[in-house]
């Protein structure tokens, strides 16, 4: 269904739902208050265990993470060939502080503690609110493409990266949390269907990275309905 995830979690926790699939990071620190820096599969293990307590179950996760990321446009991204890593991206804007080089985020990640002023103090950026730009999180991708800003705030399965040819940089100093999706189950729902968990399971494998770029450019780009992206994976790789 269309619920937001906190929606669905809720609906979920009072058994209103059985099924859904989520964010490990959402989970961690939006239903679970942990804010450590885990990687992947501790973020998995930590969230496999705290929700146990609430008799829910993590099933096997997919391959991929639907994280934060900054992106630089393509003309940007040549003439900046050396910035791979937000880290190289710091080292340009201290260098270039007087260029006044301007970022894109979206609204809420600019206004978050563990948004913007989390990111700018754990790569010690010299960004100020002057030099940012706070927008619609779909705009972010439409500066991006017209070259309007600098560097911008991106999900890192958005389908207009590479319609877009926007460079994703690398998080190198584990700034943002990890988000891989995976199946949760109700632990009263899956002792009476334990057939769903190896059901499921060869569909998460083949969800990773570049398939959920592919399928979100249909939606981002195509305009086609997530519904019908969805329902036309499912007649591709069935269920069975």
């Amino acid at each position: 269904g269309g619920l937001g995830s906190s929606l669905a979690r809720s609906a979920q926790e009072s058994a209103q739902l059985d099924l859904i699939w989520e964010y490990t990071g959402v989970s961690l620190v939006n239903y679970n208050h942990v804010d450590e820096k885990l990687d992947s599969e501790q973020t998995y293990a930590r969230v496999k265990e705290l929700d146990a307590k609430k008799g829910l179950v993590w099933l096997s996760p997919s391959k991929f993470s639907n994280t934060y990321a900054l992106a630089l446009p393509q003309k940007i991204a040549d003439k900046y060939p050396q910035v791979n890593t937000m880290t190289d991206l710091t080292k340009v804007l201290k260098d270039e502080a007087k260029e006044g080089h301007l970022v894109a985020l979206d609204t809420e990640f600019a206004n978050r503690s563990d948004g913007l002023l989390g990111m700018v103090k754990h790569y010690d950026m010299n960004l100020g609110r002057e030099n940012t730009r706070q927008m619609d999180a779909g705009l972010v991708y439409t500066a991006l493409r017209n070259g309007q800003v600098f560097a911008g705030l991106v999900y890192t399965t958005d389908g207009r990266l590479n319609a877009f040819k926007l460079k994703v940089l690398e998080d190198d100093k584990r700034y943002f949390p990890d988000y891989t999706a995976a199946p949760v189950i109700r632990q009263d729902y899956l002792d009476k269907h334990p057939d769903i968990a190896p059901l499921l399971k060869p569909l998460a494998d083949l969800l990773d990275t570049q398939t959920m770029i592919d399928l979100n450019a249909r939606i981002d780009v195509g305009h086609e309905s997530p519904s019908k992206v969805a329902a036309d994976f499912l007649r591709q790789h069935p269920l069975n």
